[in-house]
């Protein structure tokens, strides 16, 4: 007798339900069936973009830059929608928007330029619709793990055009989706208009560097434009922690190596610990999310590394107290010691409408660690660093209003779109010329 694949079987018995169910109550269906025991072969396609990729010259092409492509019966989702994802994606990058929305009862939305557009050209999502399209880019495991969390964050390519990061979650008992563009470029510091001080971070031998903001205000961006400086400019070996990769960093003159939570490693934690025993000179945590984490990433500043991480705070006396505050009371002396010594500077930043709406601009406080923010820091004192950070400007430091009243000077603002932003009204009218 010849024996026959265990696989082989499976598949006709699934091609053969599929035959019988196409004649009888569309509910009988089959769905996935299981993937095998370690998956070889039968994922759509790897989890994530692969970084690095050796083409040292021109527009690096992620490995995994093209859409997973189900093959065989294993997956149920490969019949086609009436709108392709892909064709939906390049129209938010045509439109120069930042976010696409995808969510049942409504056409796809994008965020453009801060606000949102709805694309009207395209029909309203249905829920059956969004599964099928979001469904399509997804890998049998990345499939099975939305199922379980009911969230995903994942990356996406569009092979030649770009990158993006995708958030799929479950609302409604609908599927839906958000995602960001993430260009293949990285964009010089000066490009995005930052301040020239925020450069200098990335010479530093060792150190504790944080970039903060809301969601969407190219803290990211920025970061990566950070990293390749020191990618292009010094020998070393720089360490990314990310969930998702978002930018792809090249070897230049540094040796870059990429990690992504749940696809390389299972946490920032656990990451920065191994990354410790890694030979590192530089680390960038994608975001500093919990204690440990926090821990870790003091420590290893501390410890001869240069940190890079990011918060969601607005200024920089709330991210030093934000940090602090994340340890129970009897831990936070230590920590605010720590912190004073391992800390180099914070940049927080926002993007601003410019007058004609045609684009957004980044508006910059730059807080950086002089002895004097140091010893602030040590006695708790967070609530004068603003003072300090108003008189430092031979060290380079800036405040939002200071930053958000130059814009209005060189009109790249309206002084209504930056009057909204400020954190001292009078402070911010007397910068402006206003008062």
């Amino acid at each position: 007798m010849v024996a026959v694949p265990a696989l082989a079987v499976r598949s006709e018995l699934v091609q053969a339900i599929a035959h019988l169910a196409d004649d009888a109550d569309p509910r009988l269906a089959p769905a996935a069936a299981a993937p095998s025991p370690a998956g070889a072969g039968e994922e759509a396609g790897p989890q994530h973009s692969e970084p690095n990729a050796d083409n040292a010259g021109g527009t690096p092409t992620p490995q995994s830059s093209e859409p997973p492509s189900p093959q065989g019966p294993l997956l149920s989702y490969e019949e086609g929608t009436s709108v392709e994802l892909d064709d939906v994606l390049m129209e938010l990058v045509k439109r120069g928007g930042s976010d696409l929305h995808l969510t049942a009862g409504v056409p796809p939305v994008l965020r453009q330029h801060g606000e949102l557009v709805q694309l009207e050209e395209y029909p309203i999502n249905t829920p059956d619709e969004l599964r099928k399209m979001i469904y399509g880019i997804l890998t049998q495991r990345q499939r099975e793990e939305f199922e379980n969390q009911l969230e995903l964050d994942i990356s996406y390519s569009v092979p030649g055009h770009a990158r993006f990061r995708v958030n799929v979650f479950q609302q409604r008992d609908s599927i839906g989706a958000v995602m960001r563009v993430i260009p293949f470029e990285i964009k010089p510091l000066e490009e995005l208009g930052m301040p020239e001080r925020i450069r200098d971070f990335a010479y530093l031998p060792r150190g504790f560097v944080l970039v903060t903001g809301p969601t969407g205000s190219g803290k990211s961006t920025t970061l990566a434009s950070v990293i390749d400086v020191a990618n292009r400019e010094r020998a070393h070996h720089i360490m990314t922690v990310e969930d998702p990769i978002e930018f792809l960093h090249r070897h230049k003159l540094s040796v870059v190596n990429q990690r992504e939570v749940n696809g390389d490693t299972w946490s920032f934690a656990t990451a920065l610990k191994h990354a410790l025993r890694q030979d590192p000179d530089v680390i960038l945590v994608g975001e500093l999310r919990d204690l440990e984490t926090i821990q870790v990433a003091l420590t290893a500043a501390e410890t001869g590394h240069l940190v890079f991480g990011t918060l969601h705070t607005q200024d920089a006396p709330q991210t030093i107290d934000r940090l602090i505050d994340v340890f129970p009371p009897h831990q936070q002396e230590q920590i605010r010691v720590q912190l004073a010594g391992a800390l180099q500077g914070v940049v927080c930043q926002q993007l601003l409408r410019t007058p004609d709406g045609s684009g957004r601009v980044a508006a910059c406080e730059v807080m950086v660690a002089t002895s004097a923010i140091r010893a602030l820091i040590r006695e708790g004192k967070t609530h004068q660093m603003y003072s300090s950070i108003q008189s430092g400007k031979k060290d380079g430091m800036v405040t939002m209003d200071q930053s958000l009243a130059e814009l209005v000077r060189a009109n790249e603002v309206t002084y209504d779109e930056a009057l909204e932003r400020c954190n001292n009204e009078a402070d911010f009218n007397r910068l402006s010329g206003r008062a």
